[in-house]
């Protein structure tokens, strides 16, 4: 049976959510490089619904700042006092009229749900006719969830919540997700109906399932398969339990396409991270963001990538880089810091303690070690040696310096920009450069050496300085 596409897809996430103690709307918590609600309307953009509505209540500007920048084709709804999930549902149907077709009901906390499961209670919901299919799933503790009664021919009666329910009631392992697949125009009518005769005194969603049952329709549920996909978010102790999950899946999804993840307890990789097959992830690795990794490229052990792009056959060990571009056959690291705008070209390498900011390191060009390049293009083959500063700050403005093809810069240099140094060109380690050096030529900044004899005996008397100097002197004399 084909799939019936949704006339509608209602995510409600107006709640205040206060067992997360926190001032970030509960929705807005990321899992995995994406908010909680954000997860949801992926899996709900995936069954191609003709409308995408939000109920947002608590913390409304925040929320609706957030879903017009991430999900503009999401309809926002504004449920202004929160008084239960009937009332978000008929706000909706208030604000923008009677929906024809099937209406899919879900939250905006059930970051683990997938299409898949979505698609299979559409499935059933049309398939069996009813007018409303409820999600379920057999819990080992079903605590906080509404219970699923049935009649001894297993048909749906109706949801009793947990606060309502008997003790014979709350020892059904059968929960209630709070996912709904409704007959769109029956849900109009039947909303308009729910009371609030209950110990919380709001509008439950649920007593649409027993309205629509004493009107004589057809009441039905799908159990969906694996229960975690339907346990809510509602605390910090949930939201790590969910992100364990989640990364899991994104691991054996990319290992099962042909990426090598040495230690998958040690790795953390975010939803929209791209990665090839060929690809090996070492230990103690997090991969953020728009991330992209090439074939036979390796990343880590210990490595955190953030919107960066890593080319063929590039290496990568103990980094973090954040906005970087690592060129075909890179070499970064070990504990190297690429910043925004870090550009390795093809087989250009950034050492041990090398930091990279907003600065082009060119094909072949080496910057090995204890170096800072700083707004900079460094040309094709040039060498940067150790403990070189680029300084590009003058206390108010950012400065650029250019090193041309092949150049050889001496260590311990200060290239004091503004400043140019030709192709070609070197540097006398220790010299502080302010000025430009042309091609094929060297730069030497720095003072005549002097020696002071016998300093440390005349200004350093007593000290094991001054006594091994003494020593050394002594054994002159007798050579």
């Amino acid at each position: 049976m084909s799939v019936p596409r949704p006339a509608a897809v209602i995510v409600l996430a107006a709640g205040e959510g206060t067992r997360m103690k926190s001032q970030t709307p509960k929705v807005l918590h990321e899992l995995c490089g994406r908010a909680l609600v954000d997860h949801m309307l992926a899996a709900a953009r995936d069954l191609d619904p003709e409308r995408l509505i939000v109920v947002i209540g608590h913390a409304r500007e925040r929320v609706g700042e957030h879903l017009a920048q991430t999900s503009p084709d999401a309809r926002a709804v504004v449920q202004r006092e929160q008084r239960g999930t009937g009332h978000a549902v008929r706000t909706v149907l208030e604000e923008v009229g009677t929906i024809a077709g099937t209406v899919l009901v879900t939250y905006g906390d059930v970051p683990l749900l997938r299409t898949e499961t979505l698609t299979d209670l559409l499935v059933r919901h049309a398939a069996d006719g009813n007018a409303v299919t409820v999600l379920t799933a057999e819990v080992p503790d079903p605590t906080g969830y509404g219970r699923i009664i049935r009649d001894g021919n297993q048909a749906v009666l109706e949801i009793v919540e947990e606060k309502d329910a008997t003790p014979e009631q709350r020892a059904i392992r059968e929960m209630n997700s709070g996912i709904y697949a409704f007959d769109g125009l029956l849900l109009a009518d039947a909303v308009k109906r729910v009371s609030t005769d209950n110990a919380q005194g709001e509008e439950y969603l649920t007593d649409v399932l027993s309205i629509l049952r004493e009107d004589g329709h057809r009441v039905g549920a799908h159990v969906a398969a694996d229960y975690v996909e339907v346990e809510g978010v509602n605390d910090r102790v949930q939201l790590a339990f969910s992100r364990q999950v989640l990364n899991r899946r994104l691991l054996e999804r990319h290992m099962r396409n042909g990426v090598t993840i040495i230690d998958p307890s040690s790795t953390w990789i975010d939803v929209d991270v791209e990665i090839s097959a060929d690809v090996v992830i070492h230990p103690a690795t997090q991969l953020h963001g728009s991330t992209t990794i090439a074939a036979e490229a390796e990343v880590g052990p210990g490595c955190t990538l953030t919107d960066t792009v890593v080319g063929v056959g590039a290496v990568i060990r103990n980094a973090v880089c954040d906005g970087a571009v690592v060129g075909d056959g890179a070499n970064v690291g070990p504990y190297a810091y690429l910043r925004p705008g870090a550009v390795l070209k093809t087989k250009a390498k950034a050492g041990t303690f090398v930091e990279v900011k907003n600065s082009t390191i060119g094909e072949r060009a080496k910057v090995p070690h204890l170096t800072y390049a700083g707004d900079a293009t460094i040309g094709a083959d040039a060498n940067i040696g150790a403990s070189t500063v680029f300084v590009n700050y003058d206390g108010v403005n950012k400065h650029h310096t250019t090193v041309g093809e092949a150049a050889f810069v001496g260590c311990d240099t200060m290239l004091v920009a503004p400043v140019t140094i030709g192709d070609g060109a070197y540097t006398a380690a220790g010299s502080v450069i302010d000025g430009e050096v042309p091609p094929g030529a060297i730069g030497v900044a720095r003072a005549r050496q002097r020696n002071i004899e016998k300093w440390v005996l005349r200004r350093r008397a007593g000290t094991k300085s001054a006594a091994a100097a003494e020593r050394a002197l002594e054994r002159e004399k007798t050579e």
